[in-house]
């Protein structure tokens, strides 16, 4: 699925075939098909096994990837959902179990460029990594069963090849739908996610979605966490290719598609998000407040105020206000729920922009004063003098501190 999404997008699929090389494949082993997809059209990447006459398709993750820079690159569901999904195969596939070493010998093989062959070599190590660990062996022992075969070798190397060619500065991967249920492996039957899938997405974030099936397989799982820097929504982008890659499953009530977003980073918009946790707080000592604001803004708040307001029986209030990076949420919730007595917060996420700062040293007459300089492309749109600094200018020297932040400003502009 990833790769017919890159293709769908624009990757050409004859290059994916000179990169595949020399892995004992003939040109007419892997080629595309488009289909239909509880009504969106798609591109189905497809792959001639090692089962002499059969044909099979191998399918990966649903991801968002989001790339900033020279491209921008976002994949999801039609519906939008952030979810990155993959499925079991379609039908029973003789595999063969190949060991680690016997894998880096056909990457070698292939016409990858030579970073693009230890970024797959690297995949692979990590992925018998996760077996090594799962099934109590070495990784000289390990054998790689449901993605040892050659068509899955040929995926993960042709995803190399794909990702390496889209030249994509940054990548950003949504949460994964990992789906439920059972699958049968190579070693019984196990619970949806696979613990090889679950291992390798440790540190990613997960959720289970209404399909009873494997929406992750582990191939998806390593691609998806091994190029993806982050998670997240859409990024601010210039939306110029799109591409939906096609799973072999058709799930009537969504898209059973990857969809990959591929542009430009949009430096105008709003660059990063914020979360906004806000409380009512009736019932506590005043004298409180302005500890919950020092301990608050010590735990990394952005931005922590108070909004006088009227609550329920005609009761004054007061409304905290907490401005924080999404991953302080849980961390901050917490320090108000300790440090106050409200019994509830709420929050939501919100973008930002903020202009390029920095701080610049000026000399007046009186001294030296920090001058908060804030830009935009480069072109100065505020200058403030360190307000605690003309404070201090003004008690040594006796004068207004208008007058020291009027030489500052003055100093900043000559």
């Amino acid at each position: 699925m990833v790769l017919g999404a890159l293709i769908d997008a624009g990757v050409p699929l004859d290059g994916i075939r000179r990169a595949l090389g020399s892995l004992a494949i003939t040109p007419d082993s892997v080629w595309t098909e488009q289909v239909v997809r509880a009504g969106v059209r798609a591109t189905k990447f497809c792959v001639r096994g090692e089962d002499p006459g059969s044909a099979y398709v191998d399918e990966h993750a649903h991801a968002h990837a989001h790339a900033r820079g020279r491209h921008e690159h976002h994949a999801h569901d039609h519906h939008g959902h952030e979810s990155a999904q993959a499925h079991s195969h379609a039908q029973p596939h003789h595999h063969v179990h190949r060991t680690l070493a016997e894998i880096t010998t056909l990457i070698e093989g292939s016409a990858l460029s030579p970073a693009g062959k230890a970024r797959a070599t690297d995949l692979f190590l990590q992925l018998g990594a996760a077996e090594a660990a799962i099934h109590g062996t070495t990784l000289e022992q390990v054998h790689l069963h449901e993605v040892g075969a050659l068509d899955s070798i040929i995926d993960i190397v042709g995803a190399v090849y794909a990702l390496e060619s889209l030249g994509a500065d940054r990548i950003v991967a949504s949460p994964l739908n990992v789906g439920s249920g059972s699958i049968r492996s190579a070693h019984g039957v196990y619970p949806v996610p696979a613990p090889a899938t679950l291992r390798l997405l440790q540190g990613a974030p997960i959720y289970s979605g209404p399909q009873k099936a494997e929406m992750v397989t582990p191939t998806g799982a390593l691609l998806v966490k091994s190029y993806a820097s982050e998670f997240g929504t859409i990024p601010a982008m210039k939306v110029s290719a799109v591409g939906y890659g096609a799973g072999s499953r058709d799930f009537p009530e969504t898209p059973n598609v990857l969809r990959v977003l591929i542009g430009e980073a949009d430096r105008t918009a709003p660059s990063a998000s914020v979360v906004v946790i806000e409380a009512d707080i009736d019932d506590m000592n005043p004298q409180i407040f302005g500890v919950v604001m020092d301990t608050l803004l010590a735990e990394g708040a952005l931005d922590v105020f108070y909004t006088p307001i009227q609550m329920k029986k005609n009761r004054p209030g007061i409304l905290l206000t907490v401005i924080a990076a999404p991953d302080a949420r849980e961390r901050l919730t917490a320090t108000i729920f300790r440090e106050t007595t409200t019994i509830g917060v709420r929050y939501r996420e919100m973008a930002r922009e903020c202009l390029d700062r920095e701080d610049v040293t000026v000399q007046t007459a009186l001294g030296a004063v920090r001058v908060k300089v804030a830009r935009r492309d480069g072109r100065v749109l505020n200058a403030s003098p360190e307000f605690e600094d003309c404070v201090r200018i003004a008690r040594e020297h006796n004068v207004p501190v208008k007058e020291v932040q009027a030489l500052a400003t003055k100093a900043f502009l000559s």
